[in-house]
């Protein structure tokens, strides 16, 4: 006779199944971190029978609101401000596109997470409650307006005819607003991918992640800018990549310059960007042919272009 019945239901730990055996609960308090209430989360799902598929969902975007808070951030000083916070950087700091589809599915995670908190008795209210689906609005991205940017390029050249002459700040200025590449993209930048050899000089931003590789393009920059290249190479003398220093520096680069320049706010490689893409915007560029130069998806161009409009209208 056989002694060992066959379970009725799956066990986490077989291989296609769940993960590990399901341990016993820990007591959740207010104080307990997400980490260790995103594993009780976890628990109570499989033994509701949700999906496989609803879990690992679910499990990714808990992973994702401990990536923001900090997987030590105690439940209990998560509030619906801090959630709405978390919403706004999924969909416009993160850096990485977030869909309708992903952005209604991770608010209802969050709805489910905090509310079996809640149901529970662990948390006194739900802060994920009040949180509604529409999608937050981001605030208008910083960029330099033309009284500024003046004042701005008149610095870096300051710093490259003075006694002390430095070319960096001038070419770094120029090549970001002249291509609107990202500061990843700029610190990247190879020798060998500048290309002298067409009608206007072109860099060559490369990915090595094959899953980034539809970001690659062919940036021109102005010939009036090879004499200042030229002039750095020779001062600085890089033996592989163009900027041979770590981003934090060439951020200090444009803090001195905007300093120079007398401006109220620290200029950004995000400033610069945005003010390139505005340049182009304002002066009727194809709008796929920005859109790829910026190297954005479809997606992510929905929102830069309504930002572009917004900050494109007279007396902004």
């Amino acid at each position: 006779m056989m002694t060992d019945q066959m379970p009725l239901f799956p066990q986490r730990g077989v291989k296609g199944q769940y993960g590990p055996p399901i341990t016993q609960i820990k007591t959740i308090t207010l104080n307990s971190s997400l980490a260790m209430a995103a594993s009780a989360y976890h628990d109570h799902m499989v033994r509701q029978g949700f999906s496989e598929h609803t879990i690992k969902a679910f499990g990714g975007d808990l992973r994702l609101l401990q990536k923001y808070f900090g997987s030590s951030m105690a439940i209990g000083k998560v509030g619906t401000k801090e959630l709405n916070d978390f919403l706004t950087w999924l969909l416009f700091y993160r850096g990485v596109p977030c869909s309708p589809k992903s952005y209604a599915r991770r608010v209802t995670t969050l709805k489910s997470f905090f509310g079996w908190l809640t149901g529970t008795k662990i948390l006194p209210r739900d802060p994920a409650a009040p949180i509604i689906h529409a999608r937050a609005k981001a605030p208008l991205p910083l960029y330099l307006n033309d009284e500024q940017l003046e004042k701005f390029l008149n610095a870096a050249e300051a710093k490259l005819n003075g006694d002390r002459s430095d070319p960096r700040p001038y070419l770094l200025a120029h090549l970001i607003l002249q291509t609107g590449m990202k500061k990843a993209e700029c610190v990247g930048i190879a020798l060998r991918d500048i290309d002298r050899s067409g009608k206007e000089p072109a860099v060559l931003i490369r990915y090595t992640n094959p899953r980034m590789q539809h970001k690659e393009r062919k940036l021109a920059f102005a010939r009036e800018l090879l004499p200042v290249l030229d002039r750095y190479i020779e001062k600085y003398q890089p033996k592989e990549y163009l900027f041979e220093c770590t981003p934090r520096n060439l951020e200090y680069v444009l803090a001195d310059v905007s300093e120079l320049a007398g401006l109220p706010d620290q200029v950004s490689f995000e400033m610069l960007r945005w003010t390139s893409a505005l340049r182009d915007y304002r002066d009727g560029m194809d709008h796929d042919h920005l859109r790829k130069k910026l190297g954005l998806s479809k997606i992510t161009w929905r929102e830069t272009s309504e930002k572009l409009a917004k900050i494109a209208e007279p007396g902004l």
